[in-house]
């Protein structure tokens, strides 16, 4: 197979795994309050179920992304399909909440194995002057699954719950088999390379530290005895994880990633956009659900506007950066975000639809103009030996912003309304003013829009600061012939 095709083979098999990925997680996010419902279990354990999934994510990518560094990225990418194949299995015979949950964290390892790799496959197999426009149709793919999935797990939710992961068994079969035969390594791993186990050791249990003190700040109190300490656990073994990446000869971050200023300020803006957006589907299932007492596929149709408009303009987006660069696109992508969330901000109970899908588009418009070309600009700036370690990053930083974005939204949500309100509201048992503190609710819900919209001005305003595309020492000239010759 000629290289010049196998850009396109490359793209089809990440944009499956893509697919695989979001579906699972959009289908499953709108199944929750039935799932919390048919298990009998608490809200906390249901919540879990997104936010554990996501902390594995967080903490895996980089440590995965340097790994496939060093051994390829093929093997591992076919690997994470398989497991999360497997485990798609075991969480549709799950019997209790905890159960469901351990499957779903150990499905987020098959998920960072795929999400770690798949960047980094398409940045290898494309040339530079490409890359925006093959990210920018892979996130378009990732937004048809963003709004199928919640339409999707509505349906399927009428047949039963357990059917959102029957489902995964045939793509992931599809998408495994089809990686292990079309995908090729385009770049030969550096000979004797180590792994560094004491940085990814100290890393990992940093991360695991820090992002479980946030997540519990966020349901228990930021002055928990227990949350304090996770916290002063985090930074003696981040700083200690600094410490050693900067005297290592092969580190599993690479630092000099963040020395650069077109870089650094590309992974604040991302994880900054994370924070800012996180929390929105999650809230809006709250009102739509609770407030509006909509049924879980109309609930699903009315969150499509978001990924619809991102859908449209993620493709555009990508190829305008390939031609006249990321800085101002990006940064008003992120601008036009902050409008959408203004609009969110002064949400009421009988807000009319046609006014929160005017406020989603215009969010999904800005985030469609935002993503692509700053995850363009990610890749593009990094030597082909870096782009593991980047792409890792660069997903740690994002599902870092949206936990945090979770907990702290969640725990301004809390604050307003009691729990025993709370969980009545999440599984739709009371609606409307029928028992539930409705008017605390919803200042409690403009509370945390109000923060979400801040931390997308901040990210437009970082976005804004980067400065010129990094140099290395490998010329792209050079890359691109050895890659596509």
């Amino acid at each position: 197979m000629k290289k010049i095709d196998y850009k396109w083979t490359a793209l089809s098999c990440t944009t499956l795994g893509a697919l695989f990925s979001v579906l699972s997680g959009s289908t499953l996010l709108i199944a929750l309050p039935s799932i919390m419902k048919d298990l009998h279990t608490s809200m906390s354990i249901v919540t879990w179920t997104i936010m554990g999934y996501m902390l594995v994510m967080t903490i895996l990518v980089p440590s995965i992304g340097r790994m496939a560094d060093m051994v390829g990225r093929k093997k591992l990418y076919v690997s994470g399909f398989a497991v999360f194949t497997l485990t798609s299995i075991l969480c549709s015979i799950s019997q209790t909440g905890l159960q469901l949950l351990v499957f779903r964290m150990i499905q987020a390892v098959g998920g960072a194995l795929m999400v770690a790799n798949s960047t980094a496959i398409v940045a290898d197999a494309f040339p530079k002057r490409e890359l925006g426009k093959a990210l920018g149709i892979n996130s378009m793919i990732i937004c048809v699954a963003s709004v199928a999935g919640p339409i999707l797990g509505g349906f399927l939710i009428s047949i039963g719950w357990r059917s959102i992961f029957y489902i995964n068994i045939p793509i992931g079969i599809i998408g495994t088999f089809w990686a292990a035969f079309k995908l090729k390594e385009t770049k030969v791993p550096f000979e004797k390379q180590k792994f560094d186990i004491n940085g990814t050791v100290a890393f990992s249990a940093g991360m695991l530290a820090l992002l479980t003190a946030l997540t519990l700040g966020g349901f228990s109190g930021w002055f928990n005895i227990y949350v304090l300490t996770l916290f002063l656990v985090a930074i003696i073994l981040l700083t200690l994880f600094v410490k050693i990446e900067n005297t290592v000869e092969a580190p599993m971050l690479d630092l000099r990633l963040l020395k650069t200023r077109v870089l650094a300020f590309a992974f604040a803006a991302n994880f900054l956009n994370g924070v800012a957006r996180g929390a929105v589907t999650f809230l809006l299932i709250f009102y739509l659900q609770g407030v509006k007492g909509v049924d879980p596929m109309l609930a699903g149709i009315l969150l499509s506007p978001f990924a619809i408009a991102m859908m449209i303009v993620s493709p555009f987006s990508g190829w305008l950066s390939d031609k006249y660069g990321v800085r101002i696109l990006s940064s008003v992508g992120l601008l036009i975000s902050a409008v959408g969330l203004a609009g969110l901000m002064i949400i009421k109970p009988d807000t009319p639809i046609i006014e929160l899908i005017i406020w989603m588009s215009i969010m999904g418009f800005g985030s469609g103009m935002f993503f692509a070309p700053n995850t363009s600009a990610i890749m593009g700036g990094v030597p082909a030996d870096k782009r593991g370690i980047a792409a890792g990053l660069r997903t740690m930083l994002t599902n870092a912003g949206m936990v945090l974005s979770i907990a702290i939204c969640m725990a301004i949500i809390s604050s307003s309304i009691s729990p025993d309100a709370m969980q009545a509201l999440f599984v739709g048992s009371q609606v409307g003013g029928q028992g539930i503190a409705t008017g605390q609710f919803i200042t409690g819900l403009r509370t945390a829009f109000t923060l979400c919209f801040v931390f997308s001005l901040l990210a437009a305003f970082i976005s804004y600061l980067r400065g010129p595309s990094a140099v290395w020492e490998e010329e792209e000239e050079e890359k691109e012939d050895r890659v596509y010759n």
